[in-house]
């Protein structure tokens, strides 16, 4: 499944590394970026090879660090076990795990390719709370890591015309705030980084790009990354990006449920 990426290693760089799912583009790319010229040595994990690859190359060049790649697709039941085992065997302690990895569908439910939405639940929910338990159980062991959850602000009410992805940013959120009360004071931090719409291949491979949530503005992947990556070293536990996002997600705690169903259904189409 997997073969390591050998690059220019800096002998005095910290032997532990952060691994980071959907690593390949997107903000889980930018986010690979941002703690490469932290000082991180990475395991960089999504099913395109060439991308990892490259990215591995442009990293171990500027930064020095040590990355290693493994190509695995997390939406196939089993790969987090297999992927776990592989790290272990390769001797490459992880000591922060980020869980970027995922994707969205627009459309109706019930028109939808039920496999298609079942793999997206296995990637977005099953797979990260599964590496979740592989890893955490190490943390704890040591007194030291972190976790760092990707979600969206999508996590924040339900989404009509998208109502699986919404569903499972609503789980990664929750369980992210309730693992960081079960674990507190274990010396282990968790975080959940809920951006907003973002440039990525995910607005056209979604097909949200063509909507109204999309076309009146979107973040930049690099900016998200930047400031994911320092709110979680800092031991924030939820991170919104943006002003307007904050503000978009507190005034969903005070509008009526059907007036928030109504409003987020007529920005998805």
């Amino acid at each position: 499944m997997t073969e390591p990426f050998r690059g220019v290693i800096n002998q005095s760089v910290k032997s532990s590394y952060a691994l980071i799912t959907g690593a390949s583009a997107g903000i889980g790319r930018e986010l690979a970026r941002v703690m490469a010229r932290d000082g991180e040595n990475l395991i960089l994990v999504a099913r395109r090879r060439e991308r990892l690859d490259a990215l591995a190359e442009e990293l171990t060049t500027e930064h020095s660090v040590a990355v290693q790649v493994f190509t695995c697709d997390l939406s196939r039941d089993g790969a987090p076990d297999q992927l776990y085992r592989e790290i272990e065997d390769g001797g490459l302690p992880v000591t922060t795990l980020v869980n970027n990895a995922g994707f969205g569908i627009l459309g109706p439910f019930a028109h939808g390719d039920t496999a298609r939405q079942l793999s997206m639940i296995q990637l977005n929910v099953t797979s990260l709370a599964h590496l979740t338990s592989r890893f955490l159980a190490g943390m704890l062991e040591r007194g030291s890591g972190g976790i760092l959850n990707v979600a969206s602000t999508a996590a924040f009410q339900p989404g009509p015309n998208m109502a699986v992805y919404y569903a499972t940013k609503a789980f990664v959120l929750s369980f992210t705030e309730a693992l960081a009360e079960e674990i507190s004071g274990s010396g282990v931090h968790v975080s959940c980084l809920c951006p907003g719409p973002t440039t990525t291949e995910f607005g056209d491979q979604s097909g949200m790009d063509a909507t109204i949530l999309f076309r009146t503005g979107t973040m930049n992947a690099t900016r998200v990354a930047e400031i994911g990556y320092q709110k979680f070293k800092r031991g924030k536990l939820i991170v919104i990006p943006a002003l307007k996002n904050r503000i978009g997600t507190f005034l969903v705690r005070l509008t009526p449920r059907i007036l928030v169903r109504k409003v987020v259904h007529s920005l998805q189409k």
